[in-house]
């Protein structure tokens, strides 16, 4: 696997090298000790998978204690998929990357604890994959404005729509008034 650091240090793109022919293709998605050596030490407790539909934005959405770093890939269609560092001592305090993920280019993407996470559905639905080094805490969970004018993330929305919300992401909050990590 090639693992390329990021704009936003502690992020890295991660990408599996691919054996392909006539029958199809094979690529191992993960190696622990090799992860461990490039990234970092963590141990993953909890795998997710999500279905949304063309147009769905989910996030961005952390944990405020037990913090899940992420390793997150799709396995069917396309995202646009975002994190913001939300560590008030980091540098990069408040800025956001975003990469296009998808079952075609077969990236991955790590996103550490400290990072609020979000992705938007650019094909007709898309199958969103993610191990987690923490398991879930709904009463930690926390959601930030997806389009909090103070990060102004550059979404790829569909032209003419609307980004389709939970009602919990309606109700995020601007970075200015949210729980950050120290």
């Amino acid at each position: 696997m090639k693992y390329t650091p990021l704009a936003i240090p502690d992020v890295f793109l991660i990408e599996p090298e691919i054996f392909g022919d006539h029958r199809g293709f094979f690529m191992e998605t993960f190696r622990d000790k090799e992860f461990q050596r490039n990234i970092a030490p963590f141990t993953f407790v909890q795998d997710n998978h999500s279905k949304s539909n063309q147009g769905i934005l989910r996030g961005l959405h952390y944990q405020i204690k037990n913090p899940q770093g992420k390793l997150a890939r799709v396995i069917l269609g396309k995202v646009f998929d975002v994190v913001v560092d939300i560590r008030k001592s980091s540098p990069n305090f408040g800025k956001w990357l975003g990469i296009t993920l998808s079952s075609d280019n077969k990236k991955m993407l790590w996103i550490p604890p400290g990072f609020a996470h979000g992705f938007y559905v650019l094909s007709k639905e898309a199958e969103f994959m993610y191990k987690c080094t923490d398991y879930y805490a709904p009463e930690y969970e926390r959601s930030i404005m997806w389009n909090d004018p103070a990060i102004g993330i550059k979404w790829p929305i569909i032209q003419g729509t609307k980004p389709a919300l939970s009602q919990k992401d309606k109700v995020g909050l601007q970075l200015e008034n949210a729980e950050v990590f120290h």
